[in-house]
């Protein structure tokens, strides 16, 4: 079939009215897909039950480190866990902090304390006249949610094959005092499922800050979440590298078990230097007198180190990448006309598949899908404030309906594609 690009109008028409008719049968099945959120499917939550197991009554709640994990104390969670969160980052035991159930209140808690206490004796970013984020995108909605709610400007970077653009981070960074950091997703990134290059973690390293207050914050939350054992990204250690550069305190680095164990009852973390570090804790020991180290007990008793964490992790890629394969192959069999016109990420790991509709289709897209029972991310929503200025991004989570579901709900994207798509191109 030729390209709609080379079709006449009349072509197209003909094209559409075909294309509508499947619609209206794809919407006459009442089907109800949601593909909104990267949320675990029951499959690998099951997966984890035997963690509730492990620590029963008749299980010493006291750690070999010594610690009681029923009693107070521990702020910066027991050592075992420690140990485990810090193998998982690649991070040194010694520049860990162990949280709570999340990552996400970690990284809101470290913008909220910079906010009103400035960072490690900095100005408070309250009585700045203006602070600003750098955004690479299509990213995490989250994070651009967090930066807006505290009034902060957000600055779109754009993202390459291999990670941001590290010369305009460079130019705003170094530049601009009132730049104070950048989200990054830098292993199988939200939403591109793109792993940053050895160059650029090296290049982010070499940054030198107009604000000795900037900070990266490396959001790593798929660093072991490899879809093929023996195809698998690397990413380098920000940490190490900082330190070689001399800029220990440049990074905050966050990771958790929320894709691992349990999305609602995981354990967190945190890996900066010993400097971060007291500052956060210096406001952490009013904030709370420890978390729940029987649930980071829990953990260590179940996986007990990092290769029993991959382990699990290779049976949750053998369920999750038959879901990548089926919306890649619909993609790839049944978007050959619109090359050119509409580009897709296939990644090696993660939770997302970023899908580049034509300009000012993303919005329509999304609503048609819905319209006949598929529940995407809204358009938008990668970028932040949730404006796209090319309405293009629309962010794809295989994760949670079954390979079937998907194969029935990619079935239907890609229908609302091509017809969007010819509706914008007779337009």
């Amino acid at each position: 079939m030729k390209s709609y690009k080379e079709m006449t109008k009349e072509e197209l028409q003909a094209l559409k009215a075909e294309l509508e008719k499947q619609y209206i049968d794809a919407k006459g099945k009442g089907l109800s897909l949601n593909m909104a959120r990267g949320k675990p499917s029951p499959t690998q939550l099951n997966m984890s039950m035997g963690i509730l197991d492990v620590f029963t009554s008749h299980v010493d709640p006291v750690t070999p480190s010594g610690v009681d994990t029923r009693n107070y104390g521990e702020l910066v969670g027991i050592p075992e866990a420690q140990r485990l969160m810090a193998d998982m980052m690649g991070a040194p035991y010694d520049n860990v902090f162990v949280f709570g159930n999340a990552s996400l209140p970690i990284m809101y808690d470290t913008v909220a304390r910079s906010y009103a206490f400035g960072v490690l004796g900095s100005t408070p970013w309250c009585k700045l006249d203006k602070v600003k984020f750098l955004c690479p995108v299509p990213g995490y909605d989250r994070h651009f949610k967090i930066t807006e709610q505290f009034g902060i400007e957000m600055i779109n970077i754009p993202m390459n094959s291999e990670g941001p653009d590290m010369e305009l981070v460079k130019k705003y960074v170094e530049s601009d005092a009132s730049v104070k950091g950048i989200w990054c997703v830098p292993k199988y990134a939200n939403p591109t499922g793109l792993t940053y290059s050895d160059d650029v973690v090296k290049a982010f390293a070499a940054l030198n800050p107009a604000a000795e207050d900037f900070r990266i914050y490396w959001d790593n939350a798929y660093a072991v979440h490899d879809l093929y054992d023996d195809d698998k990204d690397e990413l380098l250690d920000i940490i190490g590298e900082c330190n070689k550069a001399g800029k220990p305190n440049m990074i905050f680095e966050f990771c958790s078990t929320s894709k691992i164990s349990f999305s609602g009852a995981g354990i967190a973390a945190m890996a900066a230097s010993k400097e971060n570090l007291d500052w956060v804790k210096s406001t952490m020991s009013v904030q709370t007198i420890g978390y729940d180290k029987m649930n980071q007990y829990r953990h260590v008793l179940y996986f007990k180190d990092i290769n029993g964490i991959r382990a699990h992790m290779r049976r949750h890629a053998d369920v999750m990448r038959p879901k990548f394969e089926t919306v890649l192959k619909h993609f790839d069999n049944e978007l050959s006309e619109l090359e050119g016109m509409v580009s897709y990420t296939r990644p090696k790991g993660g939770y997302f598949i970023s899908f580049n509709a034509m300009p000012g289709t993303a919005k329509e897209i999304v609503f048609k899908c819905k319209e006949a029972g598929v529940t995407l991310t809204g358009a938008g929503a990668t970028y932040p404030y949730g404006k796209d200025p090319e309405d293009s991004n629309i962010r794809i989570a295989p994760s949670f309906p079954t390979v079937d579901e998907m194969d029935k709900a990619a079935e239907i994207f890609v229908l609302c594609v091509k017809l969007v798509t010819i509706d914008k191109l007779l337009a």
